[in-house]
């Protein structure tokens, strides 16, 4: 159902992915020009995917083994959007050494705390689904 805790933790992550991203920067150029996810295609097409699989996650909730499929694969997009962040984080600003990061490079991190706190309650209710149809 949709007023379960793993939804409230889905529908947080498709927040902090689809929202924060172009709000927070996640780096400043060499001039000190902010750099925002909506600049570059590629960090806007993985944040974009990871918020509209949080809430097609959602809505999935009479397929749980589905929905914690959807979930995982969720944390392993973020972890290749912490990898591209990791990539670019010594050469945003031009310059291997002095570089200055944003905010914007946690919300990958943000996002993945909070599908595995999904992917857990979510685990709970298939255990406690397995659990009464064993009484029956």
């Amino acid at each position: 159902m949709i007023q379960r805790i793993q939804s409230v933790y889905l529908l947080l992550a498709a927040g902090v992915s689809g929202g924060l991203s172009f709000i927070l920067p996640y780096g400043f150029d060499a001039q000190g020009v902010e750099l925002f996810a909506n600049t570059d295609y590629l960090l806007l097409s993985l944040f974009v995917v990871s918020a509209i699989l949080s809430l097609l996650t959602i809505f999935l909730f009479k397929n749980r083994q589905l929905q914690f499929v959807l979930g995982r694969i969720n944390i392993l997009l973020n972890f290749i959007l912490l990898g591209v962040f990791v990539y670019w984080s010594p050469t945003i600003s031009g310059e291997t050494f002095v570089s200055e990061k944003g905010i914007g490079m946690m919300i990958p991190i943000i996002s993945i705390v909070l599908l595995v706190m999904a992917n857990r309650a979510i685990k709970k209710d298939e255990n406690l689904v397995k659990s009464v149809d064993r009484l029956r």
